[in-house]
């Protein structure tokens, strides 16, 4: 028998070699047109572990997570592991990752990140209820529920022992956690794609607004500035008047000022530099009010067409411990506690105020969260390896105008490729989101990019490492093939996840 199982690992090694280490697959995918902003909204539940590192502590919350095996090339074909990140997460979007998933016959699967959205543990939010709210601990959530998952697909298909192919992917913070999900347990998946993927935290990111200027261009960049100039004066002689024009008089002077850089930021982030600078650019040559033209532009694309929640600028509401909005709350303890990403002014040049400093983002953290939380970044990147993460079979990929990707890996290292998509507005995961990243492009239409051969350049590079990836996978489990029963190759993935021969 071990004579046949070596010799039946050895025809298949050499049988994947002829055909170009493609993965081993047989059945082709059922047909499907997906049609729509989402791929399902169906929703499923687990039992996940509160925290993963203590060995006492046995409380379990709801883990909502959604599955589309409409492409899967069952039984055998790959999962894709979408990780959500800072928000409620209510579907499975109809994104790029839906042509890669039809492409090579995968399963999508997407657990909603612990506290966010319906998967959350306390029902009040507080400071001493956020402690198990951590990156860390989110990579076990991750590694957990690829487990069950697995262990879910098996029964289903009456096996036992099996174990796919998993492939994670990411984008932003979700990015993070993919490079660092391949990072941690390597074991658990053939590779990674960190789509925008903040891996650097950052103390004082000053290289965020620096970007925001460079991806503005000379004259709108003097607009913004020359309005950030003008607002800095009317909050000190009629601060009431000048939040009345933008809809928001109740949030503090320093809020406000942080929140109108932000929406410049976003505009440059998400791929939509016109939106803000034509009409700066316009109102400047033409005598226009800079205040008032701005006033209009933030009402107009930020508040009635990004949707986006006001109430995360405002400290007063993110102290709250129920608010509707959660995930502002969340993600600024993350913020806080973890990672920072302290968006401050520069020194000179600056586009955003300079009164949005370190200690601004400090005295937040301690009014919103109490004495003792602070982002310890040095723990963060020594734990991670920032920018020099040591790990392999990760994709990282930027845009040339995200403010973000200088928190993120752009050098190219052994077995970690780096891409930049270059263009006018290839921001925020354009790779899975195409132009503009925001609002949503069915299946990541690169149609409206300023330049879509760049966009496409890279995706067929994702494309072709997952391909090498997978079959490098398909490959080593070969090697650790037991025997074939009813045409399925069998493993096991044991209780740490380490594949063993089966007895």
């Amino acid at each position: 028998m071990a004579r046949f199982v070596s010799l039946l690992t050895v025809s298949l090694h050499l049988l994947l070699l002829a055909r170009g280490a493609e993965p081993l697959e047989l059945c082709p995918p059922p047909p499907f047109a997906a049609e729509g902003r989402y791929l399902t909204r169906d929703e499923r539940w687990m039992n996940q572990r509160l925290d993963h590192f203590s060995p006492t502590d046995h409380r379990r919350f709801k883990q909502r997570y959604f599955e589309f095996l409409d492409f899967h090339r069952s039984p055998g074909g790959p999962v894709f592991l979408r990780i959500c990140g800072e928000s409620a997460c209510d579907s499975i979007p109809n994104d790029y990752l839906a042509v890669l998933a039809k492409k090579f016959g995968a399963a999508v699967v997407t657990p909603e990140h612990r506290y966010y959205g319906k998967s959350a543990p306390y029902e009040r939010l507080t400071t001493e209820n956020l402690r198990f709210l951590s990156s860390k601990q989110a990579l076990f959530d991750l590694a957990v529920f690829r487990q069950y998952y697995q262990e879910s697909l098996n029964a289903r298909y009456n096996r036992s022992g099996f174990d796919n192919p998993w492939f994670v992917f990411g984008v932003s913070y979700a990015g993070a956690l993919s490079a660092w999900f391949r990072l941690k347990f390597p074991h658990l998946t053939c590779g990674g794609l960190a789509s925008s993927g903040v891996v650097l935290a950052v103390y004082n990111f000053t290289d965020f607004d620096k970007q925001v200027g460079e991806s503005a261009g000379p004259e709108c960049k003097s607009a913004l500035q020359e309005t950030t100039k003008l607002v800095e004066e009317l909050l000190q002689s009629d601060s009431r008047s000048v939040k009345a024009l933008f809809g928001e008089q109740t949030l503090e002077n320093d809020d406000f000022l942080f929140f109108l850089a932000d929406v410049a930021a976003i505009t440059f982030q998400y791929g939509n530099p016109d939106a803000v600078c034509s009409p700066l650019i316009d109102a400047k040559k033409n005598g226009k009010n800079l205040v008032e033209t701005y006033a209009q532009f933030v009402k107009d694309y930020y508040i009635k067409q990004m949707y986006w929640p006001i109430s995360s600028y405002d400290q007063e509401y993110l102290k709250q411990t129920t608010p509707n909005d959660s995930s502002s709350r969340l993600w600024w303890f993350q913020v806080c506690s973890e990672v920072a990403y302290f968006q401050v002014a520069p020194e000179t040049d600056s586009v955003r105020s300079a009164r949005i400093n370190t200690k601004y983002h400090l005295d937040l953290c301690r009014n919103v969260f109490g004495e003792g939380v602070y982002p310890d970044v040095f723990m963060t990147n020594l734990y991670y390896g920032g920018t020099r993460i040591v790990a392999s079979k990760i994709v990282f990929t930027n845009g040339s105008q995200d403010p973000w990707r200088h928190a993120s890996k752009q050098q190219s290292s052994k077995d970690m490729p780096s891409y930049l998509i270059k263009c006018r507005n290839c921001g925020h995961g354009t790779d899975l989101r195409g132009c503009p990243q925001s609002p949503f492009r069915i299946e990541g239409d690169s149609s409206n990019c300023s330049a879509p051969a760049a966009v496409n350049t890279v995706r067929e590079q994702i494309a072709k490492h997952i391909d090498l990836w997978l079959s490098q996978c398909q490959l080593a489990k070969n090697q650790l093939c037991q025997g074939c029963g009813n045409g399925e190759l069998q493993f096991s993935s044991g209780v740490n996840g380490d594949l063993q021969i089966l007895q």
